[in-house]
């Protein structure tokens, strides 16, 4: 690889390298401290759009992670984002819940099921088929289909569930209509990201445990990648996958020394 300039701005994925079934990966809080004792540009982006920042950020200081909610970007804020840049003040129909709804709420949305701009999907604890056929009907008869991301399961202390993208190919199944991600690898998200800690991508690093969101995400906008083995993607896992990190590390305890 080329020679790149040292890194000034970090990225960080949330679930498998902070935190592991709402357990801290041993490491994450002293990253975070130093990031914020030496004022790095920083941000925490997750795909997970149920909860708000503010949520997110109690959750994590609870267990030990000092993570305030203007370091957090999520998928639902990346997609209100995204919609007020496309649609200013428009309308949708939403299946999710506080954080999703209330982003969407916050940059002047109307969640309505009367003839919406928008079908947003994003992530419940419990999708409803009630929803799920409103959703169809609506994409069916015009509405534009966005989803916050392509995950096809979520982790649980049980096993995984179904997640955004499994119930997205439902509707796009039922419909024929292929919905908008606007979450990782979606370089979008990370531009909009770069763009809110005024970083630039050349002096910026991307951590992350799943090679086929973090590190696509991270290659295709241009960003150093570090992909950590304390999450999703196995070290064996690695070669079938036609793009490799720039580095792989045990954990995020590994990178504490290079902030």
């Amino acid at each position: 690889m080329h020679d790149r300039k040292p890194v000034e701005s970090w990225m960080t994925d949330m679930d498998g390298v902070l935190i592991r079934e709402g357990h801290m990966i041993p490491g994450a809080d002293e990253f975070i401290r130093r990031l914020r004792a030496k004022d790095r540009p920083f941000l925490v982006l997750t795909n997970n759009s149920i909860y708000t920042p503010h949520d997110l950020s109690a959750r994590l200081t609870g267990i030990g992670i000092p993570l305030p909610q203007e370091h957090i970007w999520t998928s639902a804020l990346a997609t209100a984002q995204f919609l007020d840049n496309q649609r200013p003040n428009g309308t949708a129909y939403v299946i999710g819940e506080a954080g999703l709804t209330t982003a969407l709420y916050d940059v002047g949305y109307t969640l309505s099921e009367a003839d919406p701009d928008y079908v947003v999907l994003g992530e419940t604890r419990a999708y409803s088929i009630d929803a799920i056929t409103r959703a169809i009907r609506l994409v069916t008869n015009g509405a534009r289909f966005i989803a916050t991301n392509p995950d096809a399961t979520g982790p649980t202390p049980d096993g995984p569930q179904p997640a955004c993208g499994a119930v997205a190919s439902l509707i796009t199944k039922a419909t024929g209509v292929e919905p908008y991600f606007v979450g990782k690898p979606n370089p979008l998200m990370m531009r909009e990201g770069l763009n809110k800690i005024q970083a630039h991508s050349e002096v910026t690093a991307m951590i992350g445990d799943r090679m086929d969101t973090d590190v696509l995400c991270g290659i295709e906008a241009g960003l150093e990648t570090f992909l950590v083995l304390s999450g999703v993607t196995q070290a064996s896992e690695i070669d079938r996958f036609p793009f490799r990190p720039s580095r792989i590390v045990k954990s995020i305890a590994d990178l504490v020394d290079e902030v």
